[in-house]
C-alpha cells in the first residue's frame, strides 16, 4: 500500500533521513519507533506531503505522492499535539473538518460517541484540557474512515478509560485490514496492538519485521522487553 524508495531530507547541512526504503502493507499495525531525533517524525510527514523529500520516492497504492495530493483524503492523521482555532467550540472544528473534507461516504462518528463529545460540543477548544484535545484529534482521524492511519503517541495525555476506548478502535479498524501506523515512548502500551515494528536510529531504518519475530530473536516476552535487549547488545558491542 504504502511504498518508500531510497528516501533522504536534509535541512541545510543536517541529514534528517538517509536512504530509507521501506514496504507497509494493509492489516500491518506498525509501530514506529526509535528516540527523539531519530527522523520518526519527518518520516510521517513525508508520508503525509508535509515535507518535501531531497531525494527517494514514496507511493500509494502504487501512484507517485508527489504527482496527486488526493491520496491525502485516504489518510487518517492523528497529531501529538492538535492545535485548533481557540475560539471554535469542538462542534465547529469537527463540522468545519467535514465541509473541508467533503466526503459523501458513511462518517465514523464512534469515537465522538464514546468519549462522550456530543455532551460537550459547545465548549470553546481554548477551555479543553490535554486529554479533551486529544479526544478531539482522535475522533478527527478516524471520522471519514480512511484505509491508512498514522498516530502520533495517540494515547498521551488520555485518562485510563479513554486510553482502552481508542486503543479498541485502533484494533477493530487493523483487523478490517487497514494499515495503522504507531508512534509511542510507551511500549508496553503497543504490545496488543501492533503486528510489526519498525526502529530508526540516526535517520536510517535499524530493522522492520513482525514483533513476533522479533520476540522470538531476542527471546523475550514483550515488545519492551525486546527493544531493550536491543539496545543492550549495541552498548555492549
Amino acid at each position: 500500500m504504502i511504498e518508500i524508495q531510497h528516501l533522504s531530507k536534509r535541512f541545510g547541512k543536517f541529514q534528517v533521513l538517509r536512504d530509507v526504503s521501506l514496504s507497509c502493507a494493509p492489516g500491518q499495525c506498525i509501530a514506529l519507533i526509535g528516540p527523539n531525533g531519530c527522523g520518526k517524525t519527518t518520516l510521517i510527514k513525508s508520508i503525509l506531503g508535509m515535507v518535501l523529500p531531497t531525494s527517494g520516492s514514496i507511493e500509494f497504492k502504487g501512484k507517485d505522492i508527489a504527482k496527486d495530493y488526493h491520496y491525502r483524503h485516504q489518510i487518517g492523521y492523528m497529531p501529538q499535539k492538535g492545535r485548533y482555532p481557540d475560539n471554535m467550540t469542538i462542534g465547529q472544528v469537527i463540522e468545519m473538518i467535514k465541509d473541508i473534507r467533503g466526503s459523501k461516504e458513511a462518517l465514523d462518528e464512534q469515537l465522538i460517541d464514546e468519549f462522550g463529545l456530543h455532551d460537550i460540543l459547545e465548549k470553546r477548544m481554548r477551555t479543553l484540557s490535554g486529554g479533551t484535545t486529544q479526544k478531539v484529534s482522535a475522533s478527527l482521524a478516524f471520522l471519514f474512515n480512511p484505509d491508512v492511519l498514522i498516530l502520533d503517541e495517540p494515547t498521551a495525555g488520555l485518562d485510563p478509560l479513554a486510553a482502552e476506548i481508542l486503543k479498541d478502535k485502533i484494533v477493530s479498524e487493523h483487523q478490517k485490514g487497514k494499515l495503522v501506523f504507531i508512534t509511542s515512548h510507551l511500549l508496553s502500551e503497543l504490545d496488543d496492538l501492533v503486528t510489526h515494528v519498525v526502529m530508526m536510529q540516526e535517520g536510517e531504518i535499524r530493522f522492520h519485521m513482525p514483533t513476533d519475530a522479533l520476540k522470538a530473536s531476542t527471546n523475550t516476552s514483550s515488545l519492551a522487553k525486546a527493544i531493550t535487549h536491543v539496545l543492550k547488545q549495541d552498548h555492549v558491542q
